[in-house]
C-alpha cells in the first residue's frame, strides 16, 4: 500500500480538493484527512477567462503561464496543509501525489484535452513524486478521456448492493453505473453546477446558488426546457463526455437569459435533472439507488429535482459512509498509484477506448 494525496480542481472552478488515501491502486486501505483550499476571486475569474480563450491560446501565452503558476501554488499550499493534518492525525507521511490539474479544454472528438498545472514545479516544491496527465493517452487512443473515476467508485462500492449509480455533480455531471455483475458504464450526463454558478454570479451577484435559494424561489420555464431538451447530446449513446462550455450556445439560444434570476436558476436545475434522467435510459438495467457526490448534492433544489426525475432513491454519498467533498480527490490518489503500477485507468465501458488502457505520467523516482 502507498500513501497518497489526490488533488482535484474541477470544472466548478471553486478551488482545490486534497485527500489522503492509502491504497495499492486496486484496494483502498485507509481514507484519511481531506481539505478544500478555495481559489481567490482573481484566480477564479482568470481561470474562467482561460476557458473562453483555450481554443485559441498557445502554450507560451503569458497570461496562461501566470495562471498556471498561481494555480500550482494553490496546489502546493493544499499539499503542505494536508501533510500537516496527516502527521497530526495519523502520524503518517505521503509517498505520491495525484495531480489532475485544471481542465481548460476538452474536445475528445478533435483528439484534444488540456489540463493546466505545472507538475514539475509541484514536485520540486513538495519533494514528492507526482502522477499527472491522466487523460491524454486515452484521448490519443480514441477514447473520451472521461470519466476517470469509475474504477475507484467500483472499489469503494465493493460491498454495496447493485445495480448502483454514482453521480458526481460538479461543473458538469457524470455518472458511473455499476451493474449487478460488476460491469461499468460511465459518461457525462450534461451541465450541472457550471451554468448555475455562472447564472448566480451574473444575475444575483453570488458565487453560487447557496442552499438552492434562488432555484427554490423560482419556477422552471417549460418553453426554455423544451428547447434545451432538443440538444443532440442528450440522445447520443455513451461513451460521451463534455467540455464545461459545450452547452453555452444552446443556453444562450434557449431564452433563459430573459428569465428572472429565480426562474432562470430553477430552469437550470430542472435541466440538469432532465439530463441525468436522459442518461439513465442508457443503463442496461435500472439502478436501485443513486449516490450523489460533488458540490451539487448540497443544493436542495437540485436533489429534489433529481428525485422527481429519476423516481428512485437519490441520496448523498454520506449515507454509505463516503465523503462527498473529498471523493474526486480521493479518486486521483488511487489513480496515481494505478499510474505508478501501470494498471489500467480507462475501459471500454467508461471512455469507449477499445481495450483497458494505462495512462498518466510520472515525475520522481517512485517505483
Amino acid at each position: 500500500m502507498l500513501r497518497t494525496i489526490g488533488l482535484m480542481s474541477g470544472t466548478s472552478l471553486d478551488g482545490v480538493d486534497a485527500a489522503w488515501v492509502e491504497t495499492d491502486g486496486e484496494r483502498i486501505g485507509r481514507l484519511g484527512p481531506s481539505l478544500t483550499l478555495p481559489y481567490n476571486s482573481r484566480l477564479r475569474l482568470d481561470l474562467r477567462r482561460l476557458l473562453d480563450l483555450a481554443g485559441g491560446i498557445g502554450p507560451d501565452d503569458a497570461f496562461l503561464a501566470d495562471c498556471v503558476a498561481r494555480l500550482t501554488e494553490v496546489h502546493v499550499q493544499a499539499v503542505e496543509r494536508l501533510r500537516q493534518q496527516v502527521r497530526r492525525a495519523l502520524q503518517e507521511e505521503v509517498d505520491l501525489l495525484g495531480f489532475h490539474g485544471q481542465t481548460i479544454l476538452h474536445r475528445p472528438q478533435e483528439g484534444r484535452t488540456w489540463q493546466v498545472g505545472d507538475a514539475a514545479l509541484l514536485a520540486r516544491r513538495t519533494g514528492l513524486s507526482v502522477a499527472y496527465d491522466f487523460r491524454s493517452a486515452d484521448v490519443a487512443a480514441g477514447g473520451q478521456g472521461a470519466p476517470l473515476v469509475p474504477v475507484v467508485h467500483a472499489a469503494l462500492a465493493a460491498g454495496l448492493p447493485k445495480p448502483l449509480a454514482v453521480l458526481n455533480l460538479g461543473g458538469v455531471a457524470n455518472v458511473t453505473f455499476i451493474g449487478a455483475d460488476g460491469s461499468l458504464l460511465a459518461f457525462d450526463t450534461g451541465p450541472a453546477n457550471g451554468p448555475l454558478d455562472d447564472w448566480a454570479r451574473r444575475r444575483a451577484g453570488r458565487d453560487y446558488d447557496n442552499d438552492g435559494r434562488l432555484a427554490l424561489a423560482g419556477q422552471a420555464d417549460g418553453a426554455v426546457l423544451s428547447r434545451l431538451m432538443h440538444h443532440p447530446y442528450l440522445a447520443a449513446p455513451p461513451p460521451k463526455s463534455l467540455d464545461r462550455l459545450d452547452f453555452d450556445r444552446a443556453l444562450k439560444e434557449s431564452g433563459v437569459a430573459e428569465l428572472s434570476p429565480e426562474d432562470g436558476a430553477a430552469t437550470l436545475v430542472a435541466f440538469c435533472a432532465i439530463c441525468v434522467a436522459a442518461g439513465a435510459r442508457h443503463f442496461p438495467e435500472p439502478a436501485g439507488l443513486w449516490l450523489v457526490g460533488g458540490g451539487g448534492r448540497r443544493n436542495p433544489a437540485l436533489m429534489q429535482a433529481l428525485s422527481g426525475a429519476l423516481e428512485c432513491p437519490v441520496r448523498p454519498v454520506e449515507v454509505v459512509g463516503w465523503h462527498g467533498d473529498a471523493l474526486e480527490a480521493q479518486a486521483f490518489g488511487v489513480l496515481a498509484v494505478r499510474v505508478a503500477r501501470r494498471l489500467p485507468l480507462t475501459f471500454p465501458g467508461t471512455t469507449g477506448v477499445a481495450a483497458p488502457l494505462t495512462g498518466g505520467r510520472m515525475l520522481g523516482g517512485l517505483l
